[in-house]
C-alpha cells in the first residue's frame, strides 16, 4: 500500500466522526461537509512524516476549522431571513456519527452558546472526550477547558426544552400528524396539538415560509391544513428518521422541499420545526421504495 492509499484509509477510518463533530459544532449539513473536506485536503498536503495519533490530528484540524468557520458564519445568521432553524438530516447506516442522539431543539440551545464554548460541549457531551483531548483539540489548557465546558453544560441545562423522549411515542404521533395533514383535518390536528403551541419555519427568503413564529392549536392547524392543500408537483410524503427521532420529509418529483420535526409534551405537539429553505436540504436522503 502506497502513503498516498494508506493516508486516504486512515481518514475514511475517522471520517464519520469528523462529521459528525463538525455537524453538531457548525449546526449545518453543508458547512460540516466542507470543513471535512478542508481537513482532508490538509491531511493529505501535509509535509511527509509520521503523525504519532492521527485520530488526535484529525479531530483537532476539524474542531479548528470548524470553530472558525462558526465565527464567521454568526454575523451572517444574525441577518438571516427569518427564523434560522439547523440542519436536518436523515439518519441512516452512513449518518449515524453525523446526527444521531443530537435533536434539532438541543442544536437550537447550542447556538446560544460562543463557537468554542459549543466545540467543547459537544466533544465532552457527544463523544465523550477526555478533558486533555479537548484541550489538544481546542488549543486551550486542561483547566479552561474544565471551566468552558462546566458552563456550557449548565447554560444547555437552563435552556433546554424538556420534551418527551419515548421513541414509540414520537413515531406514532409523527403518522397521526402526517395522515391529519394529508387530509386537511382541522378537527384531529386541534386533538394533537397543545394549547399553546407554537410552530417555527425557517424558508431562509428562498421559499415560501412564514418569517415569524405561528402560536396557538388553532392557529397552527389551519396554516398545516392550508399547506398541505397547496399544489406540488408528483408530491409525496413519508415519516423518515431525523436527528434523534422520527420527522416527516416532504418531497416534489422526487427532490426534497420540505421537513417537520415534531416536539412532544405530556403527549401532546408543543413545537414543530419546519424546513423549507432548499439548501438546507442536501443532507435529505428520500427513502428508497420497499
Amino acid at each position: 500500500m502506497s502513503e498516498q492509499e494508506r493516508d486516504a484509509a486512515i481518514f475514511a477510518e475517522h471520517r464519520r466522526v469528523l462529521q459528525g463533530v463538525a455537524y453538531r459544532v457548525l449546526g449545518s449539513f453543508t458547512e460540516a461537509e466542507d470543513v471535512v473536506q478542508d481537513c482532508w485536503l490538509r491531511w493529505s498536503g501535509r509535509p511527509p512524516g509520521e503523525i504519532r495519533d492521527p485520530r488526535a490530528y484529525l479531530v483537532r484540524t476539524t474542531t479548528r476549522l470548524a470553530i472558525d468557520r462558526l465565527r464567521r458564519e454568526q454575523a451572517r445568521r444574525e441577518s438571516y431571513i427569518g427564523p434560522w432553524l439547523p440542519e436536518p438530516v436523515v439518519t441512516d447506516r452512513d449518518t449515524a456519527e453525523l446526527a444521531e442522539s443530537v435533536s434539532l431543539a438541543l442544536l437550537v440551545v447550542l447556538e446560544t452558546l460562543s463557537p468554542l464554548e459549543r466545540a467543547v460541549f459537544v466533544l465532552r457531551e457527544a463523544f465523550d472526550f477526555s478533558y486533555a483531548e479537548v484541550a489538544e483539540a481546542t488549543g486551550r489548557s486542561e483547566a479552561a477547558v474544565r471551566q468552558l465546558a462546566h458552563r456550557a453544560k449548565e447554560h444547555v441545562a437552563a435552556r433546554q426544552p424538556r420534551f418527551d423522549i419515548d421513541q414509540q411515542a414520537r413515531q406514532q404521533a409523527t403518522e397521526r400528524f402526517l395522515a391529519a395533514c394529508q387530509n386537511a383535518d382541522v378537527g384531529a390536528l386541534m386533538e394533537m396539538l397543545a394549547p399553546d403551541v407554537t410552530l417555527i419555519s425557517d424558508g431562509g427568503g428562498k421559499a415560501r415560509a412564514p418569517r415569524r413564529p405561528i402560536f396557538g392549536a388553532d392557529k397552527v392547524a389551519r396554516f398545516l391544513c392550508g399547506i398541505a392543500e397547496y399544489p406540488l408537483p408528483d408530491p409525496g410524503s413519508a415519516v423518515v428518521r431525523i436527528g434523534d427521532g422520527p420527522g416527516i420529509l416532504i418531497t416534489s418529483a422526487g427532490t426534497p422541499v420540505t421537513t417537520l420535526t415534531l416536539n412532544l409534551r405530556d403527549g401532546h405537539v408543543q413545537e414543530i420545526a419546519l424546513i423549507a429553505n432548499p439548501d438546507k436540504l442536501h443532507g435529505m436522503r428520500v427513502p428508497a421504495a420497499e
